[in-house]
């Protein structure tokens, strides 16, 4: 326990807090996390903005950069941003701006920039010194009655100014341009989407709002994404996706086809997906081609100017382009994967996952509270001006002797207020009346603002007590903001389109490109495995490193997988076509794929459709495998048997009804193949009984040709009283016969 040290004698020790180190901790972490939560990275679900999004665009706003003023130094900007509003680095101020002015991050641009704001390249902005910027007409949109008290301010951080908490937000910003962050303990991730379906959906709501996500999905198709592109994800996954807020969308480059002459063509892609840069797509093509993984791909160029032009063409004209797209969709960026996490803050700052819904009702709640703000401001600001004018209005019924009290009292307003019960503030209008102003048109012009102002303070009060105004006004502005974001419009028009995925096998397509021959699979016992064309006649001729031999010699064909099975149970897959040649030594298998030193490989086969292997573990464990179960694309493999603390023990085909166990305690046990399970993966069932040690090798054969072994010296020996070891699964078995060999298998190993 640590000795508490007693506080200075200079009077600072009321600075020292006696507590727990994890105490104090948790407590600053909580409040660290609390504050990235809030006020970095999660966006308010009534306006769609971070805390910096917010006060660049409020502080363009005091700076009066209007679309139709002249732009300003984005240094300026950042300046005026960082100094009143955002206590933190220009750089993040100076990259949220960038980003709000780039065409391809933002479905509706709020920064209309000037300069070098980066391309969809990768390439970064000109420095802040060098550009410059101001809103937009969709800002203009979001900051729409903010001077109306329609939300509520709160002071900056050193207290000498304010800032809006929200703002009143025109159109449902937050779906509409989309954003991501990453908090602590929790991100959200929300694609852009077309404004005007939104605004559809949103009307749909105004008139029913028992209406389901299924039914807002008849406006809101699905994301309207900067850069356009494909999404082929299907409906009932983007309906889950818009139900819990959470998915994924699959999103692909648009491509057409170009006829280039004599059967010739090729793809030119005018489209990539959000968020990819196409600088490092066109070099992952390139790579592909290069490293020889794009078979039907024969060349790629970047013919880009102001629009995506990236020109694909095929090896051949024999390959059909739908199975060449797929083949890349596959294989780069073409196709990517936007995952959807719809969390926000709602009106309370709480942190939460929202659906479609309930995201488009909390706009709308928060559109009508800004109508009834509004309303009430001008409400107060109509009482005050009828005030005046009631005022004034005495003052021309009583004009002479306003005229006497004004020229004759020493003290004129008090006189006023006290003859005809005036107000200060109606005494002070009447004395700050000029003498031009007391004609006969004039008094007919007060009395007609008095009219039509009173009128507007009826309806007014009238919307103030009824919902069902305040909501139909709702409705009437988002038509009006639909007009501006319309899909009639240039910067309204839907970018991204839908459709199926094709079925195209592109496998079998890339198969048909590669030459079918015969090779040789060379595995060495070091794991270096190469391919010899044709077919190895004497192995002892075969070259390896020093200390080194032969492992494995697997005949197949170059259109072949080869599946390799390791000691921890799982399978791996290789094309035959990717094996390096058998000049030298070939190139370590462990390279190829996700395997450490310590996983032995127990057997390696191409593969057959159809086939089934008999697959056991040294603890005796086993179970009937179809071969397609053990594909598999990823570098890792795929985890077929579950192996326990000794690992795998074999993958032999099926090709019999009997299956024969030896254990390392050298007992047989013989018994029909039919009492193994078919599984695709899994433990398996108990094959044989042991005290000590565990399963060596096994054979299947069929009882009418009968069982043998292979001996040491490759002869292979009949056993015709393989029935006396015949017992049910599971059994302990007997003893092996005479002659069966010391090594305790029935076949040599390798």
């Amino acid at each position: 326990m640590s000795k508490h040290v007693p506080p200075p004698s200079d009077g600072d020790g009321d600075r020292i807090i006696d507590e727990p180190l994890s105490e104090a901790l948790s407590r600053r972490y909580l409040a660290y996390a609390l504050s990235v939560i809030t006020d970095r990275a999660l966006p308010d679900v009534r306006d769609g903005l971070k805390p910096v999004q917010r006060r660049v665009l409020y502080a363009m706003r005091e700076m009066r950069l209007n679309p139709d003023s002249a732009a300003r130094k984005c240094a300026k900007v950042v300046g005026e941003v960082m100094g009143g509003y955002h206590p933190h680095g220009d750089q993040s101020i100076y990259d949220t701006l960038v980003r709000m002015a780039q065409d391809f991050s933002q479905r509706y641009m709020l920064v209309d920039g000037q300069g070098n704001f980066g391309n969809i390249d990768g390439d970064n902005a000109a420095a802040m010194r060098y550009t410059e910027a101001k809103l937009t007409e969709a800002a203009t949109l979001l900051l729409d009655g903010i001077d109306e008290n329609a939300v509520d301010f709160k002071p900056t951080y050193d207290g000498q100014d304010e800032e809006p908490v929200v703002l009143p937000t025109g159109f449902p910003h937050l779906l509409a341009n989309g954003t991501t962050g990453i908090a602590v303990g929790m991100a959200t991730s929300i694609p852009p989407h077309n404004a005007a379906e939104l605004i559809d959906a949103c009307l749909l709501l105004l008139d029913n709002r028992q209406a389901t996500t299924e039914d807002l999905m008849a406006h809101v198709q699905g994301p309207d994404f900067p850069t356009g592109g494909i999404v082929v994800e299907p409906r009932t996954s983007l309906l889950e996706t818009y139900e819990t807020g959470r998915g994924g969308i699959r999103l692909r480059a648009r491509w057409d086809k170009e006829d280039t002459g004599r059967g010739t063509y090729q793809i030119v892609v005018t489209q990539i997906p959000y968020q990819v840069k196409k600088a490092d797509l066109v070099e992952q093509l390139a790579g592909l081609i290069e490293n020889k993984k794009a078979p039907l791909l024969g060349d790629v160029r970047d013919e880009s100017a102001e629009d995506v032009r990236l020109v694909l063409e095929p090896k051949n004209r024999n390959v059909e382009p739908e199975v060449l797209m797929e083949s890349l969709f596959k294989l780069s960026d073409l196709e990517t994967r936007f995952s959807v996490n719809l969390n926000v803050l709602d009106a309370k700052g709480t942190p939460g996952v929202m659906g479609l819904k309930s995201i488009l009702l909390a706009f709308l709640d928060h559109r009508r509270e800004v109508l009834i703000r509004r309303a009430r401001f001008r409400l107060d600001k109509i009482e005050a001006r009828l005030h005046i004018l009631d005022g004034l209005l005495i003052a021309y019924l009583n004009l002479d002797e306003v005229i006497r009290i004004v020229r004759y009292e020493d003290e004129p307003k008090a006189k006023l207020i006290e003859t005809f019960g005036l107000t200060e503030i109606q005494a002070d209008a009447i004395l700050n009346t000029r003498l031009r102003q007391l004609a006969r048109l004039e008094e007919m012009e007060i009395r007609r603002e008095h009219a039509e102002l009173a009128e507007e303070r009826d309806g007014l009060l009238k919307l103030l007590d009824s919902e069902k105004q305040q909501w139909r006004l709702v409705g009437v502005g988002l038509k009006d903001v639909r007009a501006i974001l319309g899909p009639d419009t240039v910067i309204g028009k839907r970018r991204t389109g839908f459709a199926d995925a094709p079925q195209v096998d592109a496998e079998a397509a890339i198969e048909a490109m590669i030459v079918r021959e015969p090779i040789t699979v060379i595995l060495s016992e070091r794991g270096w495995i190469r391919a010899a064309k044709g077919k190895v006649e004497d192995p002892s001729e075969l070259k390896f490193k020093e200390g080194d031999k032969l492992g494995f010699l697997v005949p197949a064909e170059t259109t072949d997988k080869l599946l390799i099975f390791a000691s921890d149970g799982r399978f791996f897959t290789i094309g035959c076509d990717k094996l390096p040649g058998a000049r030298g030594h070939g190139e370590p298998l462990r390279l190829m794929i996700d395997l450490d030193d310590k996983t032995a490989i127990i057997d390696i086969f191409p593969f057959k459709a159809g086939q089934k292997r008999v697959i056991a573990s040294k603890e005796g464990y086993g179970f009937i495998l179809p071969e397609e179960e053990c594909l598999s694309a990823r570098k890792a493999g795929k985890q077929v048997l579950n192996v326990g603390a000794k690992g795998a023990a074999f993958a032999m085909p099926a090709a019999g009804d009997h299956l024969g166990v030896i254990g390392d305690n050298g007992k047989i046990l013989i018994f029909p193949l039919a009492e193994l399970p078919e599984m695709p993966r899994g433990k398996g069932v108990k094959l044989q009984t042991y005290r000590e040690g565990g399963l060596r090798d096994a054979i299947v054969f069929n009882a009418e040709e009968g069982a043998a072994w292979i001996d040491p010296a490759g002869r292979t020996r009949v056993w015709p009283e393989w029935k006396d070891w015949l017992a049910k699964r599971a059994a302990a078995g007997k003893l092996a016969p005479k002659g069966f060999p010391t090594s305790k298998r029935f076949r040599p190993k390798g």
